[in-house]
């Protein structure tokens, strides 16, 4: 099936194709790490570790790398306020945000550029701009002059009077235009600063994003994502002075998340209606809290409140318990000396299956598949309840459950670390091997197990169908 994705760029689902085949290239705005993270920071990173996890079930070699903004305004007052160096603060809250966000089964991210580590790049850049006459220089400030660039607004969709309107803009006389961004800020006294051909100084916000996605994904990418608020200006400055200097299409597909709200307002430091994780892990675990953060459409809000939380935690409590309920059920079976032929799954077990992914290929509707998971448990528990369960149902919808909660992120396996793969993978490939025994592959079935088996997955063929287990102390090949 078809992956289908919504771009911003183009605002409409288009049929997802990479540049390279087999192989997506992404780029995630990441953090300022000025204060802890809350829980607004990790619908963003929640939200594309699920559209990671699953462009890699679909068969993608992902490579994806997210930022740190270890320099800016942010940084620098709290340093002040704190009597700290800047780097100490940065550093500080960069742990922080590895600690809070791995309690999320939040994958990491093949590359974690820091802006400090880019200066020189960046200026490279700026340069390669002002040469081609895309930027002007006044007393040691370097301006990206939107005039010069045609496709400006192209990401956002606004006219320059509604870009105007909608963003809070420096009032600086000196340059050619109120929308003119800033590349290089010259130094001020007591502040970081670099070397550079127009004085001592820093770079703006917008140019570090362009030379980290850069330096590690190539001038053209596949998929550049964030929150919604960075449409404009940041998302579409970054397009600007890309393909102004390049002359290439930056990225691709442009997928932005929507907010976590509290009474509908968007939740943030500046208003202060924000709950760090560090607080939220105190009343909810990371694994109700990622189930929460997904429960809608990754481009809808959704609002935080504790019925919501608690709604969450029950659901994930139910799904939990119907897992438990199974295994008790299946803990009698025993692995039948011979390999007999599989039973033909049952249609409804097959159907979830279906419609998960479809839901999944359908732009990441994490919603619809929940809805999906959800109508498979309550056919699950309706059998658990009968006299004589039907066991070779439950086996197989216990293996499906698991494997469409860890395609999800909130069922935890150390078999996937240990193994190299997650459930759905493994799924897969008993799903082949089944096959292969109805067609009566023999070799073609052995040769699954076997594989498997490198891994340090074992099945167990029982009456019932086929269970899996990992072995301990298994070392990958």
């Amino acid at each position: 099936m078809a992956l289908f994705v919504y771009n911003t760029l183009t605002q409409k689902k288009e049929k997802f194709k990479p540049r390279s085949p087999g192989k997506v290239k992404m780029y995630v705005c990441g953090t300022t790490p000025y204060d802890h993270c809350h829980l607004g920071h990790a619908r963003c990173y929640v939200v594309f570790d699920v559209i990671r996890k699953y462009l890699e079930y679909k068969g993608y070699e992902v490579i994806y790398a997210q930022n740190f903004t270890d320099i800016d305004d942010k940084i620098i007052n709290r340093a002040q306020q704190l009597g700290s160096k800047i780097e100490d603060i940065a550093e500080k809250y960069i742990s922080g945000y590895f600690e809070v966000m791995g309690k999320l089964n939040i994958k990491e991210a093949n590359f974690y550029p820091k802006t400090t580590e880019y200066i020189q790049e960046m200026i490279k850049l700026i340069e390669k701009l002002i040469n081609r006459g895309y930027a002007y220089v006044i007393d040691g400030d370097v301006y990206f002059e939107i005039a010069k660039f045609d496709g400006y607004g192209k990401l956002s969709h606004r006219s320059r009077e509604e870009m105007q309107a909608g963003v809070r803009i420096e009032v600086n006389k000196r340059k050619r235009n109120p929308l003119d961004f800033a590349l290089w800020k010259s130094a001020k006294p007591g502040e970081p600063c670099w070397e550079s051909p127009w004085g001592k100084g820093r770079p703006g916000w917008h140019i570090e994003c362009s030379a980290m996605s850069m330096g590690h994904l190539g001038a053209s990418f596949d998929i550049h994502g964030g929150g919604q608020d960075l449409i404009f200006p940041h998302h579409e400055n970054e397009i600007a002075q890309s393909e102004a200097v390049t002359g290439k299409p930056f990225a691709s597909y442009w997928l932005h998340n929507g907010f976590v709200t509290v009474n509908r307002e968007k939740m943030s430091k500046s208003l202060g209606n924000f709950f760090t994780l560090q607080e939220i892990y105190e009343k909810y675990s990371p694994d109700v809290v990622r189930f929460f953060l997904i429960s809608q459409y990754y481009r809808s809000h959704v609002d935080f409140s504790d019925d919501k939380m608690e709604e969450a935690r029950k659901s994930l409590e139910r799904f939990h318990n119907t897992l438990e309920n199974i295994g008790f059920l299946l803990k009698g079976l025993k692995a039948g000396k011979k390999s007999s032929p599989p039973k033909r799954e049952d249609s409804s077990i097959s159907e979830a299956k279906e419609k998960f992914i479809t839901a999944m290929d359908d732009d990441f509707n994490t919603a619809r598949a929940l809805g999906y998971i959800f109508d498979l448990v309550g056919k699950a528990n309706k059998k658990i309840s009968e006299r004589s369960p039907d066991l070779s149902f439950l086996l197989a919808a216990e293996r499906a459950l698991r494997s469409m909660g860890s395609l999800l992120g909130f069922v935890k396996e150390k078999v996937i670390e240990k193994a190299g793969m997650d459930e759905f993978q493994i799924e897969k490939l008993i799903d082949q091997r089944d096959a292969a025994r109805e067609r009566k592959d023999w070799k073609k079935a052995d040769k699954i197990r076997s594989d498997l088996e490198k891994t340090g997955i074992i099945l167990e063929d029982t009456p019932v169908g086929t269970r899996w287990k990992y072995r301990e102390g298994t070392k990958r090949s």
